[in-house]
């Protein structure tokens, strides 16, 4: 067996043949994870109603869905960015955090007001504080794989680690709260710089405006710019690229900075929309489900909102499936890493017809 590149198509063909790949991936998801239903003594089609129902079925599970869908749109960026010139960032869960804590140090310590600058201007700071956060933390992972061809999958993996254990450090000494009992977690945001609420009566704030102002930049500076381009370029064929001029280390480095930057902004984001303040479970995993994200929206930077909703509606309707027919929550995530499996091998038939010998 061998593969052989698809003659290029044009026109309803280009446009039909990944929404029918999609389509293919989705029911044949659906199609495995209905074995796994029984054996959690509950039937297929009511689970599966519950999980629709859960996330997508009235405008509370939309907006609960919407809300964890904003850090995933982020954190997908992230990925999609830095994937799409072939540089690995798996560390966007350590990105976020520190992306958190740097907006509560400037917009929480001494009540946001420590630092002596008016609150807008602390307000503007916040947020860069959180991207500069994220983007020098791998930045160093850059480094390293562009000066001594250290394996960023490696250290941005492991990077996590040594954020974790750095945040619970912050969180039961300099940063912790007074008024905590005890609580390991920072000192509040001042109220001042918390997000406004796009629906009253839900969680639904307007860092998800942000994420999607986000995804339209990204995709405007993939598409239309030289850096762009040159992104495209390094991760379609290095060596290529190289021999045509482009700077590939500086594209790196610079690659670098944006996924950084967009996954400490999902930190903050999370603090001024959502929590208030951080804590050690603050993040589910939005860093590591951000790599999903990406790869069913096939680093796609507008596709990645979809992916995003997807799989936060998931995770969401899991919980409500939970309590309904008593399926375990873990099915989402079998549903999830189905679908990408799925979506990968659709997208690479896509692409490819198979031969045999």
């Amino acid at each position: 067996m061998h593969l052989e590149p698809r003659p290029p198509t044009t026109g309803a063909a280009a446009l039909a043949a990944p929404l029918l790949a999609a389509g293919g991936a989705i029911a044949f998801t659906l199609a495995v994870c209905a074995a796994l239903v029984p054996w959690a003594g509950a039937p297929v089609g009511a689970a599966y109603a519950a999980l629709v129902d859960g996330g997508f079925g009235s405008s509370f599970a939309w907006s609960e869905t919407l809300t964890r869908a904003t850090p995933l749109i982020l954190t997908g960026l992230a990925a999609a960015v830095a994937f799409r010139a072939h540089f690995y960032n798996i560390g966007a869960e350590g990105q976020l955090y520190l992306g958190a804590l740097a907006a509560v140090a400037v917009g929480g310590l001494h009540a946001g007001s420590g630092w002596n600058l008016p609150l807008p201007l602390l307000f503007a700071g916040l947020w860069l504080a959180a991207m500069a956060a994220g983007a020098l933390w791998l930045l160093l992972a850059a480094v390293a794989r562009t000066r001594f061809g250290v394996d960023e999958v490696v250290t941005t993996l492991l990077a996590n680690f040594i954020v974790l254990l750095f945040v619970s450090w912050m969180l039961d000494r300099p940063m912790k709260d007074p008024l905590a009992l005890g609580w390991p977690q920072s000192v509040a945001l001042n109220p001042e710089f918390e997000l406004p609420k796009l629906i009253e009566r839900t969680r639904v704030h307007a860092g998800l405006l942000l994420a999607l102002v986000a995804a339209l930049a990204v995709w405007a500076v993939m598409k239309f710019t030289a850096l762009g381009f040159e992104m495209r370029a390094v991760g379609a064929n290095r060596a290529a690229a190289r021999f045509a001029g482009i700077p590939v280390e500086r594209t790196v480095l610079k690659t670098a900075l944006i996924s950084g930057a967009l996954a400490g902004l999902a930190g903050a984001v999370e603090v001024a929309g959502r929590a208030g303040y951080v804590t050690l479970d603050m993040s589910p995993g939005y860093g590591y489900a951000g790599i999903v994200v990406a790869m069913l929206a096939a680093l796609n930077p507008l596709a990645v909102v979809a992916a995003a909703i997807f799989i936060a509606g998931m995770f969401v309707g899991a919980d409500s499936m939970s309590r309904a027919v008593g399926v375990p929550t873990y099915i989402a995530d079998v549903i999830v890493a189905v679908a990408l499996l799925a979506t990968l091998v659709a997208t690479l038939l896509v692409r490819y017809r198979v031969r045999w010998r």
